[in-house]
């Protein structure tokens, strides 16, 4: 997994580096912090990021691996 991690990096540096951003959102946030920005409008750079997941199935497969693990672990502290 860390092979392919790193491999997806050098494959998609801005992804990687939106990945990062959204798993250093989690992070360093409550699950009473993420919930009100949930129903927030997108900015536009927020819109163009989903875009070009959207239109790149490669892409988005490197980023859902990428930031999965650490939103689910976030969601598991907060569900006790």
């Amino acid at each position: 997994m860390l092979i392919g991690g790193a491999a997806g990096a050098q494959q998609y540096p801005v992804m990687d580096m939106i990945a990062d951003n959204v798993i250093q959102k989690y992070q360093q946030s409550t699950c009473e912090q993420l919930w009100p920005r949930k129903g927030k409008p997108k900015t536009q750079r927020q819109k163009e990021a989903i875009q070009m997941l959207h239109n790149d199935p490669q892409m988005r497969t490197a980023f859902i691996n990428k930031v999965a693990g650490p939103i689910v672990n976030k969601m598991f502290e907060y569900a006790g």
